[in-house]
């Protein structure tokens, strides 16, 4: 693992006991707590780190930019920093799956198995930095609230925003504990994500891909572009369910992520 540079930096964390280590990376702007939904299920064959990510949930936020090596890094250094010290798997979503790939690139031999829900190995066209660019331009002028509420209608399924009032509420309250360095600099790490692409066929570790069926931000497409490309890999699509597929429907992800991690414990 690589030192800390930032001796005072800290990440936030959620923890459970036991099992192969299974390190929960969540997407923009969300925080470990997205994870909750797993941990009753997935904390009885795994060891559950779900952290917040730098400037997200409690974690501390530093200036942005930030980069995808950055933030893998520090979660990196969290299980060095708790003691793991052999391979883990990694489920990241979304943006999480983009640092679950930089994981695999920065820590060869380290990373035991990846589950990639709702995210994508290609990189940011110009219309999708456009659209990040616009994205930090809103944050900094009227805060994060403006974002939350203009990206938490396509995070789920349109009968999941319709229809589980507690729902959006425990997930816009969640959005909203992301500071704005930390929305500014995630965007920043996202826009200049590199390509994953060429990875793809590097991959030859066990390897699950979930998507929700009604996923209005990541295409179907480019999971089953990644399950092509990755040998041997599987492939979920959770019916009824948006981007946010783990919150949406815990009881089919938590088996799919349950049966997956029996093959590599």
């Amino acid at each position: 693992m690589t030192p800390s540079t930032e001796p005072e930096f800290y990440l936030t964390y959620q923890d459970s006991a036991g099992g192969i280590p299974l390190l929960l990376i969540h997407g923009f702007p969300l925080s470990g707590r997205m994870w909750d939904l797993q941990f009753p299920d997935l904390a009885e064959v795994s060891r559950l780190i779900a952290p917040d990510l730098r400037g997200h949930g409690s974690s501390m936020a530093t200036p942005p930019p930030y980069t995808m090596t950055q933030l893998a890094v520090d979660c990196a250094n969290l299980l060095d920093d708790i003691g793991i010290n052999r391979p883990f798997a990694v489920a990241g979503l979304s943006m999480g799956g983009y640092i679950a790939f930089e994981l695999f690139r920065q820590y060869p031999g380290m990373v035991a198995g990846l589950i990639l829900a709702g995210t994508k190995a290609t990189p940011d066209n110009a219309e999708g930095k456009k659209g990040r660019d616009a994205a930090a331009a809103l944050v900094q002028a009227q805060g994060v609230e403006a974002l939350v509420e203009q990206m938490l209608p396509k995070l789920f399924a349109p009968a999941t925003y319709q229809e589980d009032p507690d729902l959006i509420a425990f997930t816009r309250e969640m959005m909203l504990e992301t500071s704005v360095e930390g929305a500014i600099g995630a965007l920043a790490a996202m826009r200049e994500r590199p390509d994953s692409t060429p990875t793809l066929t590097e991959i030859e570790i066990p390897t699950l891909i979930i998507h929700g069926a009604e996923d209005q931000i990541i295409p179907q497409a480019e999971s089953e572009a990644m399950h092509q490309g990755i040998a041997g890999s599987q492939l979920v699509i959770i019916p009824a369910a948006g981007h946010l597929m783990n919150l949406e429907q815990p009881e089919l992800f938590n088996e799919a992520v349950t049966n997956f991690l029996l093959t590599i414990s």
